[in-house]
């Protein structure tokens, strides 16, 4: 399937997969889906600050670098590749609570924000302009994150994109739903998500 074969759809789902309670898992830190459970890709982490989102052949389709300025108080910035090594897009997050929005730059240099609709909501709508400001912009898509398993807090995260986002468009909203999930639950912590 090529690359653009897997951002072509509308709807997604970034989830980590489901594992034993009682053995070490040693897969992929996520998934990335279909709403009808078809894996396309798998994230793994190569260590703390980088990941790659592959095929199952274990081809690679876009690479993640996490950069941050001050360990785990300052803002954070994810570079963005694709699979030959060209720039494909950046996210950054601020302020004390970075999983509060982010904020992405795609290929083209379109500016997109990833918005958090409230502190105690499940749900980040996907925007041109900050949502919370009026007059109110359109949005382009959402992101709904929910609980898979209770007991290991297994994260799932459903992404629906509108039509008018273009393949290089919807590859980095994919990407920053991969840094959302690094921000609310970094690689080897243990600790609830934000």
């Amino acid at each position: 399937m090529p690359e653009a074969g897997l951002f072509a759809w509308e709807a997604l789902v970034v989830a980590q997969p489901k594992r034993s309670r009682w053995r070490r898992y040693k897969g992929p830190a996520l998934a990335v889906s279909t709403v009808e459970g078809t894996v396309l890709a798998q994230v793994t982490y190569t260590d703390d600050t980088h990941s790659l989102l592959a095929r199952a052949s274990g081809e690679g389709i876009v690479r993640i670098a996490k950069h941050s300025a001050f360990g785990q108080l300052g803002a954070v910035r994810f570079d963005v590749t694709d699979g030959t090594g060209r720039e494909a897009g950046t996210v950054d997050a601020r302020g004390p609570v970075r999983t509060w929005q982010l904020r992405l730059r795609t290929a083209r240099g379109r500016a997109l924000l990833l918005t958090r609709s409230g502190l105690l909501s499940t749900e980040w709508q996907i925007t041109e302009s900050d949502p919370h400001r009026s007059p109110a912009p359109e949005v382009l898509g959402r992101v709904t994150v929910s609980t898979v398993d209770a007991w290991l807090g297994l994260q799932q995260y459903v992404v629906v994109m509108d039509p008018r986002l273009d393949t290089s468009e919807r590859r980095t909203v994919v990407a920053s739903v991969v840094c959302l999930h690094l921000l609310r639950r970094p690689p080897n912590s243990g600790g609830a998500p934000a």
